[in-house]
């Protein structure tokens, strides 16, 4: 025989006072939330609810009622699980990315970086440079001849060789005008 609206009704509301507390406690033994653990007991009742109908009458409220808890319950803790995971994931690959930068800043050494370019960019002046002015310049810088001994060596006047060293000097300091910055930084630490 059918209940009337009014009696399935009624059962319901006994039902729904008898259990609530119980299953609410169930849920947020789980869950760890009350307003949760509370919804999902709401959710829980009101999906009973609206499929008592097709459920079979020989079954048993409370434990259908109950299992469907538990399934919001297992839904929302794996949920957090593969958030917690993907937390995780994210953290240790931030670490990661973290200790590379670290690991490849202390290994960059800038004087090495630009010692060979440099040494190109000087090598190459020197082979544009006329052949006496680049015998002098060298004689200055490699060799540590003075201004004198220079003068001596190659025929000309101190005056002469002061010319031909500043010479060098301007074209060196053009064509590395780019690394001058760079190179006056070093220069403080080295």
């Amino acid at each position: 025989m059918q209940k009337k609206p009014s009696e399935e009704l009624g059962d319901f509301n006994k039902l729904f006072n008898e259990y609530k507390e119980r299953f609410t406690r169930f849920a947020n033994t789980y869950v760890r939330d009350i307003s949760v653990a509370e919804d999902f007991t709401n959710d829980s009742f009101l999906y009973y609810w609206e499929n008592r109908a097709t459920i079979d009458t020989q079954s048993n409220p409370p434990a259908y009622i109950l299992t469907t808890l538990k399934h919001k319950c297992l839904n929302y803790l794996q949920s957090v699980q593969i958030r917690q995971d993907v937390s995780e994931k994210l953290r240790l690959h931030a670490e990661w990315e973290l200790q590379t930068r670290i690991t490849s800043l202390e290994a960059c050494e800038p004087y090495q970086l630009f010692t060979e370019e440099i040494q190109n960019i000087v090598n190459e002046s020197l082979r544009n440079l006329p052949e006496k002015t680049r015998k002098i310049f060298l004689l200055s810088r490699k060799e540590n001849y003075s201004h004198k001994e220079i003068a001596e060596k190659v025929g000309l006047s101190t005056k002469s060789v002061e010319f031909h060293i500043n010479k060098t000097l301007k074209v060196l300091r053009e064509n590395l005008k780019d690394y001058l910055p760079v190179l006056t930084y070093l220069s403080l630490f080295l």
